[in-house]
């Protein structure tokens, strides 16, 4: 008789909200801190921006206000997202049977067939959501709001912080060049900040690697790894979200991703449809919800992004 892969848990509740953190927060530019995350968003958050003026004047035995200030507001408001797929038993249970008899690599094994169908859909999960991050567009089913997308309209993003691509950033000759371009627009208060990033695309980050290559710099660039590569004493991050030729700089403290991981509308199920309707097949469900913004637009160089608001 064949073995019956039958699976009797329903992901749910309590475990839910770990299961959607995975699949969530195991974006690359989550998972390597390129950005600042706000669990728990229920629906919508304002995020307060206070901008003071000039704060010193000259002494005085009155008191006279030395300063203004402006205070505004940014807010996020995360989207519904859901997974609605069904998986026949039949395509995986051979992996799952090798990995289940220790052959296998993977150091930390699901203890499930159930866990092991809920990691390969959290991985497609984590995918998307790296991409949504930077380039999602909420008119698209299954997207929010990328920080392309919203920079690019922007009216509040100065002029002198919008770098057009004149020449490909993505070619190993040029390059150089076009982050140096970057670099000078940067302002002069976020400048020297610990936790300011280029973040670029693997293009970008290809190119740049190459060119180093060129120049005679494979053993440094060999040693330090990919996460230690700077350009003009700045981290380049490679956002896998990002695309083609374009970049953006800003520190982590200002872009921040939303999401509701302790509220109700985070549901996984997994669904056995042998006792309802006979077949080997498998439904997953899974609700969540996420969003991005940025505090700051002054504090935010593009590259290779058409501002259509300005």
């Amino acid at each position: 008789m064949a073995t019956t892969t039958s699976i009797t848990t329903t992901y749910a509740g309590e475990n839910s909200g770990k299961i959607v953190a995975v699949a969530l927060l195991s974006a690359n530019t989550i998972e390597k801190g390129g950005i600042t995350v706000m669990p728990n968003v229920k629906f919508r958050e304002t995020v307060k921006r206070l901008d003071v003026g000039s704060v010193l004047a000259d002494g005085s035995c009155d008191f006279t206000a030395t300063s203004t200030i402006s205070l505004t507001e940014r807010a996020i408001e995360p989207k519904a997202l859901q997974v609605n797929l069904q998986l026949c038993k039949d395509s995986f249970r051979s992996d799952w049977d090798a990995i289940s008899m220790g052959y296998s690599a993977f150091d930390e094994l699901p203890k499930t067939f159930a866990d092991f169908l809920i990691g390969h859909v959290s991985e497609k999960v984590a995918l998307k959501n790296e991409q949504n991050i930077w380039t999602g567009d909420k008119s698209n089913s299954g997207e929010f709001d990328g920080l392309t997308t919203l920079l690019a309209l922007d009216a509040d993003l100065p002029a002198a912080n919008e770098i057009a691509c004149t020449s490909a950033i993505s070619d190993p000759a040029t390059v150089v060049a076009e982050l140096g371009k970057i670099v000078d627009a940067i302002p002069s208060a976020l400048y020297g900040r610990d936790d300011l990033n280029i973040y670029v695309s693997q293009a970008v980050y290809k190119a740049y690697v190459r060119a180093m290559n060129t120049l005679g710099y494979v053993d440094k660039f060999n040693n330090q790894g990919h996460d230690a590569m700077v350009f003009d004493g700045i981290k380049l991050f490679v956002a896998n979200g990002l695309t083609g030729s374009t970049a953006i700089c800003t520190t982590v403290d200002n872009i921040f991703f939303g999401c509701g991981l302790q509220n109700d509308s985070n549901v996984v199920k997994v669904i056995d449809m042998a006792d309802i309707d006979g077949s080997e097949n498998v439904r997953i469900i899974m609700r969540m919800t996420g969003a991005v913004q940025y505090y700051n637009v002054e504090e935010i160089v593009t590259y290779g992004i058409t501002n259509s608001a300005n």
